[in-house]
């Protein structure tokens, strides 16, 4: 593809700043631009202008309706499509789009998950148009970005509190700016660049797959002789039909203006990635929640099935969405760039702390953040961090922490310069190497908070995030504020050593999988919250509700809302696997291993008739294992129903996720196992569904 036609594609589905410019006027586009910067109030004959443009750019595009996307507590996003015909009276139409359109639309609340801020009775709910993301066009409608909240005003979305906490965090930040002499910044952005690890199959093995229909993983699969064992996987040559999904893939998001930049092949099989180059926060996570929605839309127009699961597959890795979060001034300067001298960086000490303290106090906030269903598979693995949240700074900057620690001076000798033969270029070496055994990394000039599962929207870990730094910063503020220039120094070193006495124990630059972390991290108090049973109180603790009341990020309603939301979702999400589980193995599994014994006892009847003296002994031994392992199959799915009816009657959420967690997935654990067992005998055209090689090693 040739340069030119990437600059024109890249874009070019996008009503973003270059267009406005065009065709915006210049006191109207200064005003949107206002808006989206500053927060300022938009006017409704600015709104109308703006709309007016917009709808006739949208035209020219092939749109014929307009929709307000919005992010609600689904996990996905939500759209209404209107046209934009208006009947003229005289068997004609107009195509109109209003201000008032644009900037407002009106969803039934009472359909979405609210955690019960909104019954059937009370359905209104607003959408508001979000003038900090672009507006794009895709499958013949314009997109308006739009945050979403009740009749009262509460958020029932992701974007709201998302955007809510950068206003924390900025405020916050251009305090302490302020403070060390940085008068002239006005505003301080998160960025984030989103990985996104997903697994590509056979869309007409996926369709036979029951459990990936309904589920987004396998609920039963006995492993295919080869998994990943053989490390060949990871970075290998792309196959030719992978490379054109990506390639088309890379396309329909450069189009809508996804910053789409890196691709390969993950560690499993049929594993790969994407990343992006960083975005603001709120942009990013839009962009992030678009992404997943093109990979399955282009997979599927390729032959495949695009999975976001966590874990799809036993025993191969599942799949992450590491956060690469930073913060930057409006003048383009990186706060967390520790540059050639980080030890003599008093500004991005004072970040850095920040950031491992938040880290350390609001551990708990940032482990719920990430827990779901599928990301409790994940985490503890040796695929994925430890549920134990920890930060890796590497062997550098703990040096120099150390120096601040003990009050001596940093007598590092700077960057290292590597070369491993002559011909091969000089390489400096980073700051800090790549842990990625650790949850919560620092590389470079950016943390990777590698917890995040990778169906999950990023607006949570984000919200979380913003909203601990931001505290952190105000404590770092109240202590410098009043303090006179001429002591300045003093007070930052001080401030800086008294941080790291205190938080020094979340700092952990080892193997984040060995078993000896684990209890050392037990030793240093830190949280170990395997579970979203076990994390999900975390929430409702007097000191997270403190930290979302006093930043206005989350009211103690809109809070709670979210407790109870997390649970129901966690609830349903084990009820149908359960569910679908007793059905694939009654009316699919069952089916094979019956008609597998009857030809097997069919075969030795016919041997032991034409050769009496012939033993029999081989299928002998698969006859009887198979009926001792269908007898103990027929017993653990009686169990696994009983137990899914009892939970279906447990009414308080917490109390009925834990049973989930305790009792059903147990159930569900036990019956899988002798499922499996079975399914490693019988040949695989007796089963009415594909198995693990079939599925993973198909693609071409």
């Amino acid at each position: 593809m040739a340069m030119e036609s990437i600059k024109e594609m890249y874009g070019s589905l996008v009503f973003g700043d270059r267009v406005m410019q065009e065709r915006l006027p210049k006191d109207v586009y200064k005003a949107v631009k206002a808006t989206a910067e500053n927060g300022t109030h938009l006017a409704l004959d600015v709104a109308n202008t703006v709309a007016a443009a917009m709808k006739e750019w949208a035209l020219e595009n092939g749109a014929t309706h307009f929709t307000h996307w919005f992010q609600p507590m689904t996990g996905l996003t939500a759209e209404k499509h209107d046209s934009f015909i208006f009947p003229a009276g005289t068997g004609e139409v107009l195509l109109e789009f209003s201000g008032k359109e644009l900037v407002k639309g009106e969803p039934d609340a009472s359909s979405f998950p609210s955690g019960g801020l909104r019954a059937t009775f009370e359905a209104r709910g607003y959408t508001a148009w979000d003038p900090s993301s672009p507006c794009f066009v895709k499958d013949g409608t314009l997109y308006i970005p739009t945050a979403f909240c009740s009749y009262g005003g509460e958020a029932l979305d992701k974007k709201t509190p998302l955007l809510r906490s950068m206003d924390a965090l900025s405020e916050s930040a251009v305090r302490v700016l302020s403070v060390l002499g940085k008068k002239d910044v006005a505003r301080v952005n998160t960025t984030i660049g989103s990985e996104q690890e997903y697994f590509l199959i056979d869309k007409e093995k996926y369709l036979k797959r029951k459990d990936l229909v309904m589920c987004g993983r396998t609920l039963i699969g006995a492993p295919a002789p080869k998994g990943q064992e053989m490390e060949d996987h990871y970075f290998g040559v792309l196959k030719p039909k992978v490379s054109e999904f990506m390639h088309e893939l890379d396309k329909e998001l450069w189009k809508l203006g996804v910053p789409a930049k890196t691709k390969h092949n993950e560690v499993a099989p049929a594993q790969h990635e994407l990343a992006p180059v960083f975005e603001t926060a709120n942009v990013s996570v839009d962009h992030n929640q678009l992404t997943m929605e093109v990979m399955k839309k282009v997979a599927d127009k390729c032959g495949y099935a695009c999975l976001l699961h966590e874990k799809p597959f036993e025993g191969i890795n599942g799949s992450g969405k590491h956060n690469n979060w930073s913060i930057s001034t409006d003048k383009g300067e990186n706060l967390l760039d520790p540059g050639k001298t980080p030890h003599e960086n008093k500004q991005f000490l004072i970040f850095l702390m920040a950031v491992i303290s938040a880290v350390d106090e609001y551990a708990d906030l940032l482990r719920l953040s990430v827990a779901t269903a599928g990301n409790d598979h994940r985490l503890g693995a040796n695929e994925a961090p430890p549920a134990v949240i920890s930060v890796f700074v590497g062997d550098e900057l703990a040096a120099v922490l150390k120096s601040i620690e003990e009050g001596t001076k940093y007598d590092g000798n700077g960057a290292t310069k590597m070369s491993w033969a002559h011909v091969l270029p000089h390489i400096t070496q980073d700051t800090t190497d790549r842990n990625r055994t650790s949850p919560f990394a620092f590389t470079g000039n950016k943390f990777e908070f590698r917890m995040p599962g990778s169906s999950l929207s990023v607006a949570q870990p984000n919200i979380a995030l913003n909203t601990a730094v931001a505290e952190e910063l105000d404590k770092i503020y109240e202590v410098l504020k009043d303090v006179p220039d001429d002591k300045m120094d003093d007070a930052i070193d001080k401030i800086l050593r008294d941080m790291l006495i205190e938080h020094k124990k979340i700092i952990f630059n080892g193997n984040g999988y060995s078993d000896e972390w684990i209890k050392e991290a037990e030793k240093r108090g830190l949280y170990n919250l395997k579970s979203l049973p076990d994390a999900m109180p975390h929430l409702l603790s007097e000191k997270n509700r403190e930290l979302f009341k006093k930043h206005e990020v989350l009211s103690d309603v809109e809070l709670e809302s979210r407790y109870e939301i997390f649970l129901e979702n966690y609830n349903k999400e084990i009820h149908i696997e359960a569910l679908t589980l007793q059905e694939m193995i009654r009316k699919d599994f069952t089916q094979g291993l019956v008609s597998y014994m009857k030809d097997v006892t069919n075969e030795a009847l016919k041997k032991k008739q034409l050769l009496p003296s012939l033993p029999i002994s081989y299928e002998s031994d698969i006859i009887n294992t198979l009926d001792d392992t269908s007898e103990i199959i027929g017993n653990k799915i009686h169990q696994l129903r009983d137990d899914t009816e009892r939970a279906e009657r447990i009414e308080d959420n917490l109390e009925a996720a834990r049973f989930y967690h305790d009792v059903i997935l147990k159930d569900m654990d036990e019956l899988r196992t002798f499922v499996d067992k079975a399914e490693k005998i019988i040949p695989d055209g007796y089963l009415p569904y594909p198995t693990y090689g079939q599925i993973l090693f198909s693609l071409r």
